[in-house]
């Protein structure tokens, strides 16, 4: 599944979409495709990150709360 960075729209791969799913886990494991070579993996929180389209991630993924607003 690939994200984009909110703050320059650099896309994402991200390697784990389970951690991505675990709203007790602030951050996921992805790896940033911007330019020609391969990128490490690295960890990248989950506020910084949302759809391609532009939509936010869902809050049950980033709020472990989420059921008690």
């Amino acid at each position: 599944m690939f994200l984009k960075r909110k703050d320059n729209d650099d896309m994402i791969e991200i390697i784990d979409l389970e951690t991505l799913a675990d709203p007790a886990l602030p951050s996921v494991m992805g790896r940033q495709h911007a330019g020609e070579e391969m990128q490490d993996e690295e960890s990248f929180e989950k506020e910084d990150l949302e759809f391609p389209s532009g939509e936010p991630l869902p809050r049950c993924w980033i709020d472990l709360h989420w059921r008690e607003d």
